[in-house]
């Protein structure tokens, strides 16, 4: 995705930090527990749910309450850097193409 300017190392490298850290709230255990993904519904084993930014970190994303969901390892590896808008154009495609 070379058309967009990426954050800064300093940014990446705090907001990342702060990740780690939320993972270990109880908040996260909780979102964790329901074993949902955010992004394909399907049920997943809580401790294969990993988290992802709605709005990715290299994007400028934060790693905060209102920015982070569970998710399965397959969509939070398609999804990459993509925000909700592109990610949800991405998914439509697939829809099409399986047609």
């Amino acid at each position: 995705m070379d058309w967009f300017i990426g954050a800064d190392e300093a940014h990446i490298k705090r907001e990342r930090r702060k990740a780690r850290e939320l993972r270990q709230s109880q908040w996260w255990k909780r979102r964790c527990a329901k074993g949902v993904c955010h992004w394909c519904e399907q049920p997943v084993k809580p401790a294969e749910l990993t988290m992802d930014h709605v709005v990715p970190v290299a994007r400028g994303g934060m790693s905060t309450k209102g920015n982070v969901v569970p998710c399965c390892k397959t969509c939070n590896t398609k999804k990459k850097q993509l925000l909700p808008m592109e990610w949800d154009a991405w998914l439509e495609g697939v829809k099409k193409s399986s047609v």
